[in-house]
C-alpha cells in the first residue's frame, strides 16, 4: 500500500473517522492493529520478523531497567546483536557473501557461500533503528522503559512512519500515546498541507524526474555528456523530492490523528558543508 494510492487515502480517512469514534482505551489497539495491517498488505509474513524485533526489545528493555542478574549491559547487548544480525542477514549477507567469496578466491582459496533469494522486508531499517533507539535511552536512563506492550508495538510500528520514517525518538513519541486526542478541525487541516505537498513532490516531481533520469541511465551508449549532467541534476531532486515526500505524507496523516512528527529534511541543498547537509538531510537519522 503506497501513500500515493487510492487504497491508502481510503485507509487513512477510515482509520481517522474511527479512531476519533472509540473511547480512549481503545485507540492505540486500533492504531496498532491498523499498522500491522497496513505493513502485511505488503508481505504478511514479514510482520512476524516486526513483532519479534519489538518483543525483543520491550523486554530486553525491561530487563536493563530492572537490572536482570544485575547485568544492564549484557540485556542492551543482547538487543542489539539480534536486531543487527537480522538487518545485516536481510540487507547485506548476500552483498558480504559476494566479498568474502571473492576475496578467498583472489587468495587461491576456492569456497563458495551459496547466494540466498530474500526479499528485503520493507522499512526493516527504520523500525530496527527506531527500536534500538528506544533500548538505549532506556540503558542511557534518559526514559523509564515502557510497561505497556500495546503501547510500545504501536511506537514500533506506527503506520505513518513505518516505511519511510521519520525514525521517532522514544522521549518525543510514547508519551502522545499516552495523551488523549480530541477531534480538532485545526489537526486536520495542518496534516492535509503537508500530506499534500508531499504527494505533489512525489507524483509530479519525483516520478517524472525518474523518466529523464532512467532514460539517460538505462541507456549510458545513447547519451552525451551534457545529457549525463542533466540527469545527475535530475536524480539529485528526484531523490530529495522521492524521500522527503514520504516523510511529509508521514507527519501530515500522524497529525490528523493528532501525532506530532518531527521534520526530517530541512532544505538540504541549501547546506553550506557536509557537516550542514547531514543535519539537514534524513535528520532523524
Amino acid at each position: 500500500m503506497n501513500f500515493n494510492s487510492l487504497s491508502y487515502l481510503i485507509f487513512l480517512v477510515l482509520n481517522i473517522v474511527v479512531y476519533y469514534l472509540l473511547p480512549g482505551r481503545f485507540r492505540n489497539l486500533q492504531l496498532l492493529a491498523a499498522s500491522y495491517y497496513f505493513y502485511m498488505c505488503w508481505n504478511p509474513k514479514y510482520a512476524l520478523l516486526m513483532l519479534f524485533s519489538t518483543a525483543v526489545t520491550y523486554f530486553c528493555s525491561l530487563f536493563v531497567q530492572r537490572s536482570v542478574w544485575g547485568k544492564r549491559r549484557f540485556w542492551l547487548v543482547l538487543s542489539l546483536l539480534l536486531n543487527l544480525a537480522i538487518l545485516f542477514f536481510f540487507k547485506y549477507y548476500n552483498f558480504a557473501s559476494n566479498v568474502v567469496t571473492r576475496a578467498l578466491s583472489f587468495a587461491g582459496l576456492q569456497m563458495d557461500i551459496p547466494f540466498l533469494d530474500v526479499l528485503l522486508p520493507v522499512g526493516i531499517s527504520f523500525y530496527t533503528f527506531q527500536a534500538l533507539g528506544y533500548t538505549i535511552d532506556v540503558y542511557r536512563k534518559d526514559i523509564e522503559a515502557e510497561k505497556s506492550f500495546i503501547d510500545y508495538a504501536l511506537f514500533v510500528s506506527f503506520f505513518p512512519q513505518l516505511v519511510a520514517g521519520p525514525i521517532e525518538r522514544s522521549g518525543n513519541i510514547l508519551h502522545q500515546l499516552k495523551e488523549y486526542h480530541p477531534f480538532r478541525f485545526d489537526n486536520i487541516k495542518e496534516g492535509i498541507l503537508p500530506a499534500l505537498w508531499g504527494l505533489f513532490k512525489k507524483v509530479v516531481v519525483a516520478d517524472n524526474l525518474a523518466v529523464i533520469v532512467n532514460q539517460v541511465y538505462n541507456s549510458p551508449k545513447e547519451h552525451t555528456g551534457a545529457e549525463f549532467l542533466v540527469a545527475t541534476a535530475a536524480f539529485a531532486f528526484q531523490i530529495y523530492c522521492d524521500f522527503s515526500a514520504y516523510s511529509d505524507i508521514a507527519r501530515g496523516s500522524a497529525k490528523m490523528l493528532g501525532f506530532d512528527l518531527m521534520q526530517n529534511f530541512n532544505c538540504p541543498y541549501f547546506a553550506v558543508s557536509i557537516k550542514d547537509f547531514w543535519r539537514r538531510w534524513h535528520i532523524s537519522l
